[in-house]
């Protein structure tokens, strides 16, 4: 069996490097679990002015999320927090009441920054955000990337074999994460 993973780049830039960190992801991942990234870039500021009729934006945020058995989020820290643009996503996502596409979701959370304690602060408050959006949140292993140059190229490539073996260990844990959580909570 194969899972369907959605995942969230929290960065816009398209020279982000947690997009960098999401190929070197996408290359370690165990072979049953396929990829897609679902797009932020282009929501509008939530409101729930648009409870009542989603725009086109939000409705494909939530089909890509009811498409995925589990979600992944990568992501910067922006000001000791999550970047905007991610809890805009979030919001849409888990909006109007009574229609949140997270609902008992396997998640998991990782990121990476050019400073020494990656992205820990922002992983932090993301979960919080994720507690309250019902996720089935994988709380370890925790990984805070210290991101350079020398270690991950653009194409995903990893040039570290310790780094390289966190990111497998990390990626197999959240394949067996999402196993047992869809054992339990089927999403179909």
């Amino acid at each position: 069996m194969s899972y369907q993973v959605g995942y969230f780049v929290g960065s816009l830039s398209s020279t982000s490097i947690n997009r960098v960190l999401s190929k070197a992801l996408i290359r370690v991942a165990p072979n049953d679990l396929e990829f897609t990234e679902i797009p932020i870039r282009d929501l509008p500021l939530y409101s729930q002015d648009y409870d009542d009729d989603y725009p086109a934006e939000g409705r494909s945020l939530k089909d890509s999320i009811s498409a995925s058995d589990a979600i992944l989020f990568v992501t910067p820290e922006y000001n000791r927090s999550i970047p905007g643009g991610l809890k805009n996503a979030i919001d849409w996502a888990s909006r109007p009441w009574g229609q949140n596409s997270f609902d008992h979701m396997p998640t998991a959370v990782i990121g990476a920054s050019i400073g020494v304690i990656g992205t820990a602060i922002a992983q932090q408050s993301l979960r919080a955000v994720l507690a309250f959006s019902n996720t089935r949140h994988m709380t370890a292993p925790e990984a805070y990337i210290h991101f350079t140059d020398e270690v991950f190229h653009d194409d995903g490539t990893i040039a570290d074999s310790d780094t390289e073996d966190l990111l497998r260990s990390y990626m197999a844990e959240f394949r067996d994460h999402v196993q047992r959580v869809l054992t339990v909570l089927p999403r179909r």
